[in-house]
């Protein structure tokens, strides 16, 4: 999914700032993953939501900027997405991802970004660890899964990567589908973006990509083979991640003081 334009109602065209992994409609919350993390429930249906950005107005996850850049052509954008994940042998509907990165031009003209941050909750797997209806009707048999930034972006190209946290009272603290190499994800649009609001800005698009390979489970101890077959992992093929998203920004001369980060020591995106 490469940066688009979205026809903006009364003017040309916009740049769109894609993003991903990937958020920010909870923007500001806890990290997931830290030992003891809750997770829902077994057997609780969890509808995705339509998100919108509209919500997303919370811009503390801004990063610094690099030195020597102009603010006010430097803009921080927060993404949300609602995504659905087939991976392996699972298909389910995640909880919001929220991501929050920073993008401008360097002084020596060329595109620059700067990672801010992501967040995201749990989401039961039906079937737990067996894959069964025991594994649901049992909670220490519950079984968990959590995105996180796996550490690479591109918001320009729309490239970036995750990796999947396990969790379950049974499951070892670690236990992560691309624990060494992460998920690397290539989005592709699925329909043309649109402007909701101008004031302030929310843009919305859906976005997919079905060509990546899911890695295999690690660092999960005795458990690692059945969590692997219970996942279906490795899976070269017949993966998936689709969602419908949106964003909104400022640009850094907008941010409250408190947030005016733009002197230096912004680590660039990769």
């Amino acid at each position: 999914m490469t940066k688009s334009a979205a026809a903006r109602p009364g003017s040309s065209p916009v740049r769109r700032a894609a993003a991903v992994a990937g958020a920010a409609v909870l923007a500001g919350t806890a990290a997931v993953c830290a030992p003891g993390v809750a997770y829902s429930a077994p057997g609780v249906a969890h509808p995705a939501p339509r998100v919108t950005a509209a919500t997303a107005t919370d811009f503390g996850d801004c990063p610094t900027l690099p030195g020597g850049v102009d603010p006010s052509r430097w803009r921080c954008e927060v993404h949300t997405a609602a995504p659905r994940l087939t991976l392996g042998g699972v298909t389910v509907s995640l909880a919001p991802i929220t991501m929050t990165h920073a993008e401008g031009p360097m002084p020596d003209g060329s595109d620059g970004q700067v990672w801010g941050a992501m967040h995201s909750s749990p989401t039961a797997l039906p079937g737990g660890l067996t894959g069964t209806p025991a594994g649901d009707r049992t909670a220490v048999l519950g079984l968990a899964i959590a995105p996180e930034y796996g550490g690479r972006s591109d918001f320009y190209t729309g490239r970036f990567s995750l990796r999947f946290r396990l969790l379950g009272p049974l499951v070892p603290h670690g236990c992560t589908i691309g624990a060494g190499d992460p998920v690397d994800f290539q989005l592709k649009r699925s329909g043309p973006s649109r402007w909701v609001s101008q004031d302030p800005p929310v843009i919305e698009f859906s976005a997919y990509d079905d060509t990546f390979a899911a890695p295999a489970a690690g660092h999960c101890g005795p458990l690692t083979a059945a969590l692997n077959r219970r996942l279906g992992l490795p899976a070269a093929q017949g993966n998936r991640l689709s969602y419908d998203a949106s964003y909104t920004f400022k640009t850094y001369d907008q941010l409250p003081a408190d947030h005016d980060k733009e002197q230096k020591g912004g680590n660039l995106s990769r």
